[in-house]
């Protein structure tokens, strides 16, 4: 049998996180007439389902997070370069997104930052520079 898994999220308004997304350089594709959204992410198409909010508690049975107050899940996506992290912050801020962890070094050998999507999502974006990875 062939598994896939697609990641839902609870969104405010699919046409602010469609062009949000956009922005970013990720590929949105909106399910015409079903209120929804698809983004995929990196080279392997990882599906992320855009659902409203009330949609999202039907399948759910269950109070979404207050995402001011709690984080449920932190989305990591890689990036080929340190200036790919750079880019990516700065169009964050311009799509009406929140750094909440400028770039900067984390452990020698890597170097990332920290953003929120407009719904209050966390996302972190990670240059790894696996020749300075320590070993053991």
């Amino acid at each position: 049998m062939k598994k896939q898994c697609w990641i839902n999220l609870p969104v405010e308004d699919i046409d602010r996180s469609i062009k949000f997304f956009t922005h970013l350089g990720f590929t949105v594709q909106q399910q015409h007439g079903s209120g929804q959204a698809e983004l995929f992410i990196g080279d392997n198409n990882v599906l992320v389902m855009l659902f409203p909010k009330e949609t999202f508690r039907n399948f759910t049975r269950n109070e979404l997070v207050d995402t001011t107050k709690s984080t449920e899940v932190l989305f990591s996506i890689d990036a080929q370069s340190r200036e790919e992290v750079d880019e990516l912050s700065r169009k964050v801020t311009e799509a009406g997104g929140t750094i909440f962890s400028a770039p900067s070094n984390n452990q020698g050998w890597m170097y990332g930052c920290g953003f929120a999507d407009p719904d209050g999502h966390r996302w972190n974006v990670l240059y790894m520079d696996r020749s300075n990875m320590p070993q053991g």
